[in-house]
């Protein structure tokens, strides 16, 4: 394992089990975020970096019973903590890497993955994980609860040029790795960049 998924897995079991406590107002963003995926009934999702699975119960709802959704995270303790809240039952978790997903290529039809972009080792790689499992025509979601802005705010720091998630260097490094862009919002109350995956 990479010093990078150490540090990962660190930083997120150390806070695994008040994580939905310290933000118990994003349900209705994650909820408006997986609207805007515009999954159909029988789709297949992963919920890409799901830590406790806040996004699992709204995709179940969008695919409805017959489709398929899949949580992966590198964290045992964010999974835990999912499945102490019951949201195991809205979908499969996993205990697997994004950058090496345990999944037949071209098998589902979108992913969507909140806040996982920052804590990706290398990201033009790790999307272009997410495009091989990914039918082409499939769907990218990346997602976070607040803008880049409000997040910096809210870590006492500065936006920097070389952000990932700003949109001159999302478009291209999304772009590299498969996908094309169709949509980019970043507002205080949300993050939200939208992608299909190339035929």
């Amino acid at each position: 394992m990479s010093d990078i998924h150490t540090h990962v897995q660190e930083f997120f079991t150390a806070r695994a089990a008040d994580w939905d406590a310290r933000f118990p107002d994003d349900g209705p963003a994650y909820a408006a975020a997986v609207a805007a995926l515009g999954l159909r009934e029988g789709d297949r999702v992963l919920d890409a970096g799901c830590g406790t699975g806040r996004a699992l119960t709204p995709l179940r709802a969008a695919v409805g019973p017959s489709g398929l959704v899949l949580g992966a995270d590198l964290t045992p303790a964010m999974l835990q903590t999912a499945v102490r809240a019951g949201r195991d039952r809205d979908g499969l978790l996993l205990l697997a890497d994004v950058a090496a997903l345990p999944l037949r290529t071209e098998s589902l039809d979108a992913v969507f993955a909140a806040g996982l972009i920052a804590h990706l080792p290398n990201p033009a790689e790790n999307l272009c994980e997410l495009a091989r499992v990914v039918r082409p025509g499939g769907l990218l979601a990346l997602f976070h609860p607040v803008g880049r802005a409000a997040l910096a705010a809210r870590q006492g720091r500065q936006i920097t040029p070389g952000d990932l998630r700003a949109e001159p260097n999302l478009r291209p490094l999304l772009a590299g790795a498969g996908w094309r862009m169709t949509s980019y919002v970043d507002e205080d109350t949300r993050f939200l960049a939208l992608a299909v995956r190339g035929g």
